[in-house]
């Protein structure tokens, strides 16, 4: 019923007929390198399409030696309760993943030794799941700790899916689309005068991931997110780096170009690919996200179009993510707040539709989580158990029985921690009721 585990290579490099050498983890997995942009097939989810040629160039299915170990970091805020909700569905479905937790918090530096472990922790293990660790406006001088990881580990390319959810209705229908972004901050590094550091070689970096990414993916458009027509030397240089990279593509049916032309009373691309400009992606989104299919843009861009996504398929609430670097890949959910200082009551808008703060509030939605953890499991090569976990939380939310606040319902966080049964809040019912829907 549901694919065996594999691990694919980029289609540019099959049908280049190259070979890339699996990396052997310590703890007994074989896998590829977290650089190649990992499939991320399943049910609603990014299913994989690839040609004839490029699948006779796929190596043999891989089996698991022992457990992996994953590197997991709860996170600020909500991230303790969210967290939790992965471990159980983990424990009961016997996914064979052992986690190594490290309870830090972006909240005390103080924590400097605790974080210095974590990261050992994730050089050692190559992956890691983790919550957003909170960034204390108000104190100057204490970097994101987010952001030092990345910085550390290399992770350049992170990865936002945002995908309409069968029997969760929104104002848009049919909406399906990835954001790719460097993860590394490039625009705003955290100096009261500034400059925009653009690369050719980031830039480079981060297209070919985007173009790998849509090819791997069964992807057939990539939009390039810029704002060159101001920015001319910055968004300029990405902008032409993206063109020149897409004429490598151009035989794996991705091609590009920036033309956008008026169409009754929208825009379409006239292209596969194409580029356009930051402030009028934001407004196509809001007016046809459907066009879309990959996007791929500066870090500062993506943060504000990765919330614009979020909200048109129904909260960051169910947006996944992953963050992928040469060696390491670390996944989290793909809008990046802790929750720890929302006050609203608007579920479009905000992450919670609670009036207070809501770690230890029980009202969490942990389906980003969840579904984050299902991309990692395909970055293991373990589909089965991805899917199998991915097909609880869309039944669940396709049934509408059980849905926490933020997407209109009232029930607390335990009610949907095994995110596939609507009855009582029992830790021994939501284990027979995975087991039941898992079946």
């Amino acid at each position: 019923m549901f694919p065996k585990p594999s691990i694919l290579l980029p289609a540019a490099q099959a049908l280049a007929g190259q070979s890339r050498l699996a990396t052997t983890l310590g703890v007994g997995i074989t896998k590829p390198s977290p650089a190649t942009p990992t499939k991320y097939g399943g049910v609603y989810s990014v299913s994989p399409c690839l040609s004839a040629r490029a699948l006779r160039a796929v190596p043999p299915v891989l089996t698991l030696a022992c457990a992996p170990q994953v590197t997991l970091i709860p996170g600020d805020g909500v991230g303790k309760e969210i967290t939790e909700s992965v471990e159980e569905i983990f424990e009961h479905t016997n996914v064979p993943v052992e986690f190594e937790k490290y309870n830090i918090s972006g909240n005390t530096p103080e924590d400097a030794a605790l974080f210095k472990r974590s990261m050992d922790s994730l050089r050692r293990n190559k992956v890691g799941l983790k919550g957003i660790l909170y960034t204390p406006v108000e104190r100057s001088g204490h970097t994101s700790w987010n952001v030092a990881m990345r910085q550390q580990l290399d992770i350049y390319a992170s990865v936002v899916l945002c995908k309409s959810v069968p029997g969760f209705p929104t104002r848009h229908r049919d909406v399906d689309f990835a954001i790719i972004l460097p993860a590394l901050t490039l625009s705003f590094p955290g100096v009261v005068e500034s400059l925009k550091i653009m690369t050719r070689q980031k830039s480079e970096r981060i297209a070919r991931f985007a173009f790998d990414f849509a090819i791997k993916n069964g992807r057939k458009h990539v939009t390039a997110v810029h704002k060159a027509n101001i920015m001319k030397l910055g968004d300029g240089l990405f902008l032409n780096t993206c063109r020149r990279i897409a004429e490598e593509y151009k035989d794996s049916g991705i091609t590009f170009s920036d033309m956008i032309t008026p169409v009754g009373r929208s825009l379409v691309l006239t292209s596969p690919a194409s580029a356009t400009s930051v402030d009028n992606t934001s407004m196509q989104l809001v007016n046809r996200p459907q066009q879309f299919d990959v996007m791929v843009m500066p870090n500062l861009y993506g943060s504000i179009v990765s919330n614009i996504g979020a909200a048109l398929v129904g909260g960051p609430g169910i947006v996944p993510g992953a963050n992928i670097g040469r060696e390491f890949a670390l996944f989290e959910p793909g809008c990046r707040h802790v929750a720890q200082d929302i006050a609203g009551k608007s579920p479009a808008v905000v992450l919670l539709a609670h009036p207070t703060p809501t770690n230890g509030q029980d009202v969490a939605n942990p389906a980003a989580m969840v579904l984050s953890a299902t991309m990692m499991l395909r970055h293991l090569g373990l589909d089965h158990h991805a899917n199998q976990i991915a097909s609880a939380v869309y039944k669940v939310i396709a049934d509408g029985q059980v849905r926490t606040p933020d997407m209109g319902g009232n029930r607390r966080l335990a009610v949907l921690t095994l995110v596939c049964y609507c009855g009582n809040s029992r830790t021994t019912d939501f284990t027979q009721a995975i087991m039941k829907a898992i079946a």
